[in-house]
């Protein structure tokens, strides 16, 4: 093999390597940053796994909320209609956070308490995110089929 052809050879194999650590880099960085959705039946059944951080969607539970007086803390449970979750969060919330109205937290799991990183409020009053309204429907689904059939009277 002459030499020219030699260098060539090494110089393809090197961009070919150089373009896969950068894939490899690039990948790693978008999974790192990815934050699936889970209701609070979902967390509690163990779907989230280990995840380090997620995003947790639903209603904010009437009656739950509360913020220490002079200070950024606030804590609620955000619920599915099956299952409700405590979430604490430091910071200011957006205005339109309020007690029966959905929201999405990106966050992760300390004990049995959701932190959150963020907290997104529905912008009025007939919208509900899309990933939130279709995973409550699934919860409620699951939760009607599994009722006994006189359970709807009691209701």
């Amino acid at each position: 093999m002459n030499p020219t052809r030699r260098r060539r050879l090494l110089w393809v194999i090197g961009l070919v390597a150089a373009a896969g650590i950068a894939t490899a880099l690039v990948a790693t960085a978008l999974q790192r940053n990815v934050a699936y959705l889970y209701t609070p039946a979902e967390i509690l059944r163990g779907e989230a796994g280990e995840r380090a951080r997620f995003r947790l969607g639903g209603m904010v539970a009437a009656g739950s909320f509360q913020r220490a007086p002079g200070s950024m803390d606030a804590s609620f449970r955000v619920t599915d209609g099956d299952a409700e979750l405590p979430v604490k969060y430091t910071g200011i919330l957006p205005d339109l956070f309020r007690e029966k109205q959905a929201v999405v937290a990106t966050g992760r799991m300390q004990g049995g308490t959701f932190v959150a990183e963020e907290i997104l409020a529905k912008h009025d009053e007939t919208y509900m995110p899309k990933e939130v309204a279709d995973k409550m429907g699934q919860a409620h689904k699951k939760h009607d089929v599994a009722a006994p059939a006189g359970a709807e009277a009691g209701r």
